[in-house]
């Protein structure tokens, strides 16, 4: 059955992206897969490759957020979209139109192109940064935040990518709303991405695991997230595009928090010496962080969350789809060794 059904992934040379694909054609589909310019389409062929046969199954065709062309062609026959390409800048731009625009237009481009070619599902993939930065996390007093949780799209204090995801998830319930076709859509919010890279893509969410192992950072600040394995989004991705009950949903995907202390001590304990050697063990103090902020932009986007801890719930993935993430010890370990340059390891196998 699976392969009488077509499923586009927008943003396919990414890392989610990649995975997406994988996924897909491990169950039986049909894939396309979007990029912005097709000079990537070997790329994505032989990352996708590296994991599962791929034959004649997958189609790489151009499609680029800001612009309307090639979305009608992209998701032409298509039985279910998962839109997953959406700007991740490794530095906060000083307009945050920069994100905010193409981050919610090209959501709206993806789904009016869905809608008006008779797409089943759209599944939007959103963050947990949507869902952290309301009252109420503010506020939460050591409650796991669910789906009912929102970041606040008019403060103007979030970083860029904070209001971006958060207004282009808004737009898309409000747009599907104004369809009658709410129930078509699904949006998910993971934390932290880690897990084996397919090829060069080094997304900006495996920067923790990269500058713990590659002693690009001295110590560990008082910095943590909720991480989550990236095989394990796109399963959960799949498995809303037809789940039953997951229709009109929010669905969280984020792993339990750890802090930077956490990871380091997973990462010696399970590597080799020789591989943990630049792991760092003396914690750095607040006050330190803050400086390095004013010099390396990846630290500034994050120097906000000093000290900060949040928590969220999986029950609405759990009870809706049916979904397990896999420990998040073995995603470290397995990210950890995908950077140093081991082979991957393929997916684990999931129901067709």
């Amino acid at each position: 059955m699976n392969g009488e059904q077509t499923v586009l992934v927008t943003g396919g040379s990414g890392f989610l992206g990649g995975w997406c694909l994988v996924e897909l054609l491990r169950r039986g589909y049909r894939a396309r897969a979007t990029v912005r310019d097709l000079v990537r389409e070997p790329e994505v062929r032989e990352n996708v490759g590296s994991q599962v046969a791929v034959g004649d199954r997958l189609t790489v065709l151009a499609a680029d957020l800001s612009d309307d062309r090639g979305w009608a062609e992209a998701v032409e026959g298509c039985d279910y979209v998962l839109h997953v390409a959406s700007p991740f800048p490794p530095a906060q731009p000083k307009d945050p139109d920069e994100l905010i625009v193409p981050a919610r237009d090209g959501t709206l481009r993806v789904l009016r192109a869905s809608l008006a070619a008779g797409v089943k599902r759209i599944v939007v993939t959103s963050s947990v940064a949507a869902v952290r930065n309301g009252e109420a996390g503010a506020n939460a007093g050591g409650r796991a935040l669910t789906e009912a949780d929102w970041s606040d799209p008019d403060d103007t204090q979030l970083t860029p990518y904070v209001r971006s995801k958060t207004i282009a998830e808004l737009a898309a319930w409000e747009f599907m709303r104004s369809q009658g076709a709410e129930e078509r859509l699904v949006t998910v919010q993971p934390g932290a991405i880690i897990g084996p890279v397919l090829g060069r893509d080094r997304s900006y969410s495996l920067q923790a695991i990269d500058r713990l192992i590659s002693g690009k950072m001295p110590g560990l600040p008082r910095l943590g997230f909720s991480f989550i394995d990236v095989r394990d989004v796109a399963m959960l991705e799949v498995e809303a595009m037809t789940a039953e009950d997951a229709g009109g949903q929010r669905l969280i995907a984020a792993g339990p928090f750890l802090w930077f202390a956490d990871v380091a001590t997973i990462l010696r304990e399970q590597l080799g010496p020789d591989e943990a050697r630049k792991v760092p063990r003396r914690r750095v103090p607040d006050v330190m962080v803050r400086a390095m902020a004013l010099f390396d932009p990846g630290v500034r986007s994050v120097v906000g969350d000093l000290g900060n801890k949040t928590t969220y719930s999986l029950e609405n993935a759990k009870r809706r789809v049916g979904w397990e993430p896999r420990p998040i010890e073995q995603s470290v370990v397995e990210c950890a060794r995908s950077l140093l340059g081991q082979t991957a390891p393929a997916a684990a196998p999931s129901p067709a």
